[in-house]
């Protein structure tokens, strides 16, 4: 009976081993899948136009204020109620927009993306995907 344990024992930890290393193959098989690649492609191309589309709004915003002259005391009560609502939509796409950056940020550190952080660039695309969004923004 001991000769059993002392033969099965060295026999399940090299079987238990190679059932580790086959799932860390499946893993990399699985994150290096082109269609994964492809749907991790798109979700940073999306992100990247919505952070795009963030910044130009609020740009959008700031030519108000300055048309608008939002930050003249002497304005009337109803400008300067709608310039206060400009304000707070403006907090609101800058909080969204330092959300997103931060997931595309951590999404782009992470080793399963590296690819997007490599050379060549995909047919049609004309410009790299910036590895990281300038975070946060502040007023």
């Amino acid at each position: 009976m001991n000769r059993k344990i002392l033969i099965a024992l060295p026999l399940a930890f090299a079987l238990g081993g190679c059932g580790w290393f086959g799932r860390a193959t499946d893993l990399v098989q699985e994150q290096v899948d082109p269609f994964e690649l492809q749907r991790k492609y798109e979700l940073f191309k999306d992100e990247a136009a919505q952070l795009d589309k963030k910044r130009a709004d609020i740009r959008v915003y700031e030519s108000r204020f300055k048309h608008f002259h939002c930050h003249d005391i002497t304005m009337d009560r109803t400008s300067r109620e709608q310039c206060m609502v400009w304000e707070q939509e403006v907090s609101g796409i800058t909080a969204s927009y330092n959300s997103l950056a931060a997931d595309y940020n951590a999404q782009m550190a992470k080793w399963n993306y590296a690819f997007c952080n490599v050379g060549g660039l995909p047919k049609g695309a004309s410009e790299p995907l910036p590895r990281e969004f300038k975070p946060y923004m502040e007023d």
